[in-house]
C-alpha cells in the first residue's frame, strides 16, 4: 500500500513510501529499475519530502514516531529524531502512537515543520545540511485539531485548524521563537474566505481521521494458550469424566483428570 509519493527536483527519481516500513527510490524513466531502498523505519512510512534546496536529501516520517533524514540515492540514513522524547507534557498522551500527516519546509530559514495526525502539535526543526542533521527548535501547541500546515515565503507558517471562529493561525519567528501573530489584514482576509466556504470542511469537523488502522497488529500466542488451558482445566474440575462403573470420579482439589489413550 503506497502512502506517499515524491519526485526528485531533477525529475530523475520517483520515491514511494509504503505501509511495509520502506522507502523505494526508482528511476522515473524506468520505474521497475530500483536505485535504492531507504530502510530503518519500524512502522509504516506516512510522509516523504525531498528538500528543494538540498535535492540529495530526503525527510521521512513514520508510525514509529520518528522523523528521519536520508541521502536517498545511496539509501543512507543521516539522522533520526524520536518525537516521543521531544513531546512536552502539555497533556498526558500515555502510550498513544502518532505519525506525521504533513511535512512543510521553509527555505528562507531551512526550517522544517512537522504536523502530527492525532495531537494538536506542530514540531519545528532546523535543517543543518552541512552537518547532515536536524536540530529540534520548538513545539507549537494548539487548542483545536490541526488539519494542515503550509509555509509562505513572505508570511510564515499558516495553520488550518478545526475551529470555524478562527480557522487560521499565522506563525512567525520572533526573537528565535515561533509565535502566533496578532490578526492583521492578510490573516483577516484569508480567514474570512475560509469561513465563507466552511461548508466544504463540514465533513471533517470533529472527525478523527488518522493512521490508526495502519499499525502492525501484535499477537501474544503464549498468553492466549495459557488462558485457554486454564479454562479447560477449570471445566474438567467442574465436570469430571465418568469412572469405570459409569459414575463420576471424585478428584482432589487442584487435580486434573487424565484419560489413558484407547
Amino acid at each position: 500500500m503506497l502512502l506517499d509519493v515524491a519526485v526528485s527536483p531533477d525529475d530523475r527519481y520517483v520515491l514511494t513510501a509504503d505501509r511495509d516500513e520502506k522507502i523505494r527510490v526508482s528511476w522515473a524513466a524506468a520505474p521497475h529499475s530500483i536505485e535504492s531502498f531507504c530502510l530503518g523505519h519500524t512502522e509504516f512510512v506516512s510522509r516523504i519530502f525531498v528538500v528543494p534546496d538540498h535535492p540529495e536529501l530526503l525527510l521521512s516520517s513514520s508510525g514509529d514516531c520518528t522523523l528521519r533524514l536520508w541521502e536517498y540515492r545511496g539509501g543512507r540514513e543521516l539522522h533520526c529524531c524520536h518525537l516521543t522524547s521531544l513531546r512536552e507534557p502539555v497533556e498526558p498522551c500515555g502510550d498513544k502512537r502518532f505519525a506525521a500527516s504533513r511535512i512543510a519546509y521553509w527555505s528562507q530559514e531551512s526550517c522544517v515543520a512537522l504536523l502530527c495526525d492525532c495531537i494538536p502539535v506542530v514540531y519545528i526543526f532546523q535543517l543543518d545540511a552541512s552537518r547532515q542533521q536536524l536540530v529540534y527548535k520548538q513545539q507549537l501547541d494548539f487548542q483545536h485539531r490541526v488539519w494542515d500546515i503550509a509555509f509562505e515565503e513572505s508570511q510564515g507558517l499558516w495553520v488550518l485548524q478545526d475551529y470555524r471562529e478562527a480557522p487560521l493561525v499565522l506563525c512567525r519567528p520572533v526573537g528565535g521563537q515561533w509565535q502566533a501573530v496578532p490578526e492583521n489584514a492578510s490573516l483577516k482576509k484569508v480567514s474570512a474566505h475560509v469561513q465563507e466556504n466552511w461548508a466544504m470542511f463540514e465533513g471533517m469537523a470533529g472527525v478523527d481521521v488518522g493512521f490508526s488502522g495502519l499499525y502492525k497488529a501484535t499477537f501474544d500466542n503464549v498468553t492466549a494458550y495459557l488462558r485457554k488451558k486454564e479454562e479447560r482445566l477449570q471445566k474438567r474440575r467442574q465436570n469430571p469424566p465418568p469412572g469405570p462403573n459409569g459414575q463420576a470420579k471424585k478428584m482432589k482439589p487442584g487435580e486434573a483428570s487424565v484419560r489413558c489413550p484407547s
